[in-house]
C-alpha cells in the first residue's frame, strides 16, 4: 500500500470518516483538505443501487452548471454548409467534416468535447473506436447530435457537463474548481444532485443514491448526507 504523504494525513484527520456532511459543510472541507499546488478541481462521485447492465438502469445525460466548471472547453462541430458557419459564429474551436475526422484518425485530440448535425453521424460514425474510449463520441442524449448546433457550443462553453453511470454504478461529474466561492460550488453540486434524482429509473429499487462524495483532485473525499439537499 502507497504511503500517503504528510499532507494527505494532515488533511484526512480534518475528514470524520464515519460522518455524512452537509453540503455546505462537505464543500468547505473538501476546499480546505485540498493540497494540490494548483486550482484543483473539485468532484461529486455519487453510488447509485441500480444495475447499467438494463437498459432500462443507465443514467446518461448532460446539464448546464449555473456557475459554469472553471474550465474553458474546446469545441469541435463537425458540420457543413450553413450550419458551419452558424458553429463557427458560435465560438466553435474547430468545424469541419471529412478534413477533421482524418486528422483525428492521425492521433489529434486538441478538443475536450465534440458535437455534430445527424446528417454528419455517417462519417463520424467511423470515428467511434477512437472517439467512443475516451468518452468524446457525439451522442443526443447529451445534446451533442443536433442542429442547433449554435445552442451546443453556447452550453459547453457556458458550463456544460455530462454525466453517465458507469459498469459499477457510478457517476462522476465536476463542480467547480476550488478557487469558486463556496455558495458558487453547492449551487452547481445541488443542480447535478437535482438531475440525477429526477433521473431515477423506475425499475430501481431500494435506496437509489447509496453514496455521495465530494473530493478535490488530490484531497480526501468528504461524505455528504443526501438529506441535506
Amino acid at each position: 500500500m502507497a504511503k500517503k504523504s504528510k499532507k494527505m494525513q494532515e488533511a484526512l484527520k480534518k475528514v470524520d470518516a464515519t460522518k455524512a456532511y452537509s453540503v455546505e459543510e462537505a464543500v468547505a472541507l473538501a476546499k480546505d483538505t485540498n493540497i494540490a499546488k494548483f486550482d484543483a478541481t473539485v468532484e461529486v462521485a455519487y453510488r447509485l443501487n441500480v444495475d447499467p447492465k438494463k437498459a432500462d438502469q443507465q443514467i446518461r445525460g448532460a446539464v448546464v452548471l449555473p456557475n459554469g466548471t472553471g474550465k474553458t472547453q474546446k469545441v469541435l462541430v463537425f458540420a457543413k454548409g450553413e450550419k458551419a458557419k452558424e458553429a463557427e459564429a458560435a465560438g466553435a474551436d474547430y468545424v469541419g467534416e471529412a478534413d477533421l475526422a482524418q486528422k483525428i484518425q492521425g492521433g489529434w485530440f486538441d478538443f475536450d468535447v465534440v458535437v455534430a448535425t445527424p446528417d454528419m453521424m455517417a462519417e463520424v460514425g467511423k470515428l467511434g473506436r477512437v472517439l467512443g474510449p475516451k468518452g468524446l463520441m457525439p451522442n443526443p442524449k447529451t445534446g451533442t447530435v443536433t442542429m442547433d448546433v449554435t445552442k451546443a457550443v453556447n452550453e459547453v462553453k457556458a458550463g456544460k457537463v455530462t454525466y453517465r453511470v458507469d459498469r459499477n454504478g457510478n457517476i462522476h461529474v465536476p463542480i467547480g474548481k476550488v478557487s469558486f466561492d463556496n455558495e458558487k460550488l453547492v449551487e452547481n453540486f445541488k443542480t447535478i444532485h437535482d438531475v440525477l434524482v429526477k433521473a431515477k429509473p423506475s425499475a430501481a429499487k431500494g435506496t437509489y443514491m447509496k453514496n455521495i462524495t465530494v473530493t478535490t483532485t488530490f484531497g480526501p473525499g468528504v461524505h455528504v448526507d443526501s438529506a441535506s439537499f
